[in-house]
């Protein structure tokens, strides 16, 4: 079984995601720390890159501060390395298709089997291109895991029936950011996927506040959290980990409440 699975097998989710290198590698290893201390099933770091298209503001500006700061993948597969030691929660990348090639596919995918890294979440790489990569994660044994949006409704089943790990489902359109409010019909989304799969279905984009967290866990298997999480990271830098841990804490009692 794959080892994402294992963050829903104890009722819904909650998935934490944090920008690695910011404001520094030190403080992002200590955020990972209180992640998983005050509930978090499973952990998205993203590589900092100078383009994330999928990304909106909050989270662009924090791969800039991360960059400005010196933070390399070399660096951040360090220090999640170092972290693996402490971090028993599955843990997934977000980067880019870009990165990953600019790397090495095997030499990155070595060194993600080397530091822990269950799976990889890369948001500009198609379904259709996703061969691309997916033989290399397959050999390494790190999962890709598939997103499916509002708009791919005749797509959906095509692409769930291949998914590995767990579903990434985008709440909105457009990209990465806090919501007020989240009109699309999710409940239908996840049921066309486990018409095909019995793969887990977790929500990202726009969740802020354990009520929208609840309410989109309740229609799904768990809630994922970005830039709610990066803003409390912008705003108190070095001291985040402690906030992060406070902010997780109340969003899993939130997605627990829908069990």
């Amino acid at each position: 079984m794959s080892n994402i699975r294992k963050a829903f097998e104890n009722g819904k989710a909650f998935i934490a995601f944090v920008t690695g290198g910011d404001p520094d590698l030190k403080t992002t290893e200590q955020i990972l720390y209180s992640m998983e201390e005050a509930g978090a099933d499973l952990i998205e770091i993203g590589i900092p890159f100078s383009d994330p298209i999928a990304e909106g503001a909050v989270i662009q500006e924090a791969n800039e501060r991360a960059l400005l700061a010196g933070c390399t993948t070399d660096k951040l597969f360090d220090t999640v390395k170092k972290a693996r030691k402490k971090v028993k929660v599955p843990i997934v990348y977000l980067t880019y298709a870009n990165a990953v090639v600019k790397y090495g596919k095997d030499k990155f995918m070595k060194r993600c089997t080397e530091c822990g890294i269950d799976g990889l979440i890369v948001p500009d790489i198609p379904f259709e291109e996703k061969a691309e990569l997916a033989d290399v994660c397959e050999e390494y044994d790190v999962d890709l895991i598939s997103m499916i949006a509002p708009t791919s409704h005749d797509r959906i089943k095509m692409i769930a029936k291949e998914a590995k790990g767990f579903v990434y489902c985008v709440s909105s359109m457009g990209v990465t950011g806090v919501r007020s409010e989240i009109k699309t019909d999710i409940g239908s989304m996840v049921k066309l996927v486990k018409e095909v799969n019995d793969i887990p279905c977790a929500i990202g984009f726009g969740i802020a506040t354990p009520k929208q967290a609840e309410k989109m866990a309740a229609l799904s298997d768990g809630a994922i959290v970005g830039s709610a999480i990066v803003k409390l990271v912008a705003k108190y830098g070095k001291d985040a980990p402690e906030y992060v841990g406070e902010y997780v804490r109340s969003m899993k009692a939130a997605v627990r409440k829908a069990d």
